[in-house]
């Protein structure tokens, strides 16, 4: 059984959105579909499209952090792959008694849905994101509108802010 379904994004680390956009955008014509702060994380992100993935680009907005640590030390470039699967309670589930060190027990907000993260340790000096595929299980339970089925209409509250991890621990 395939468990993932797509990868959903490659997240580069810059140090300026505004500074990557003319390449990722205008040179290399991926359609912008948003760019957002994450005061949480302290990061701005913009998310491009290519196919059916996407491009992000993480700016880390306060030096104290763990992306701007991490881009600090390796510079700009690769950061993370993100991996759509249709339940990421169970797929987090089945990788932690695999003996995956997993950074999120339990998926998070994301900006786009819900996530979690595997440790870099544990995917061979790769960062994995998990992302559970629109209006799987964890939806609802983190807030996050869902389409009813029987009538199309949306329900759930709206998830004002998302959550996404600030450091990548070196292994």
């Amino acid at each position: 059984m395939t468990r993932i379904r797509r990868i959903h994004h490659i997240a580069l680390v810059v140090r300026s959105i505004d500074a990557a956009l003319p390449l990722y955008r205008d040179l290399l014509g991926l359609p912008l579909e948003t760019v957002m702060a994450i005061p949480s994380d302290h990061v701005r992100i913009a998310f491009l499209g290519v196919g059916e993935s996407k491009v992000e680009l993480v700016e880390p907005t306060d030096a104290t952090t763990g992306v701007a640590r991490f881009l600090e030390k390796q510079g700009e470039g690769f950061h993370h792959v993100c991996y759509e699967v249709p339940d990421i309670t169970e797929e987090l589930t089945r990788l932690g008694i695999e003996g995956l060190e997993l950074i999120d027990s339990a998926p998070r907000r994301g900006a786009e849905g819900p996530v979690a993260f595997v440790h870099p340790r544990s995917g061979h000096g790769v960062l994995i994101e998990l992302i559970e595929a629109p209006g799987g299980p964890a939806w609802r339970a983190l807030g996050y509108p869902v389409a009813d089925a029987a009538s199309g209409r949306r329900s759930g509250r709206r998830v004002a802010q998302a959550s996404r991890p600030t450091s990548r621990k070196s292994g």
